[in-house]
């Protein structure tokens, strides 16, 4: 299933500034999520990491790749308005800068998924090469009803 900017601001809890995904795919026989980032120099965080040599702060280079794991998460009809959380970064390796006006050609693999715990691996790449790739932990937690 293809998911749009539109569609995926449904799905994901995140906005603007803290959304990163701009197109998914998920593959639902294999569970495997493609995606693009279009990373463009008004992003907020160009302002302040290195503005004379701009350069995706890898922290939120796998924030994407998180992201659109979650995409492939939420999408669950039993994970379906649920909270995807952090839960740790293993074997994370920025291999080249992103830049303005690359675009992020992305891959994540749900490796492993148990009740509400589960771990992915994700992969990006800009122009063909490898900028990133690493493995997350996540957990799905369900929204606290709050009374105002």
């Amino acid at each position: 299933m293809e998911y749009d900017i539109q569609e995926i601001l449904k799905i994901l809890p995140h906005k603007q500034p803290f959304l990163f995904v701009d197109k998914a795919v998920v593959d639902e026989d294999t569970g495997v999520v493609t995606g693009t980032k279009c990373v463009s120099y008004n992003e907020p965080f160009f302002q302040g990491h290195f503005p004379d040599y701009p350069v995706m702060p890898g922290v939120l280079l796998m924030e994407t790749l998180a992201q659109l794991g979650a995409i492939g998460i939420l999408t669950r009809d039993e994970y379906r308005g649920s909270i995807p959380l952090f839960a740790g970064i293993n074997k994370c390796r920025f291999k080249k800068p992103v830049r303005p006006g690359d675009v992020l050609e992305m891959q994540v693999e749900i490796t492993r998924m148990r009740r509400q715990i589960g771990t992915g691996y994700g992969i990006a790449k800009v122009r063909g090469e490898v900028v990133c790739e690493g493995e997350f932990l996540f957990h799905i937690a369900k929204p606290e009803v709050t009374s105002a």
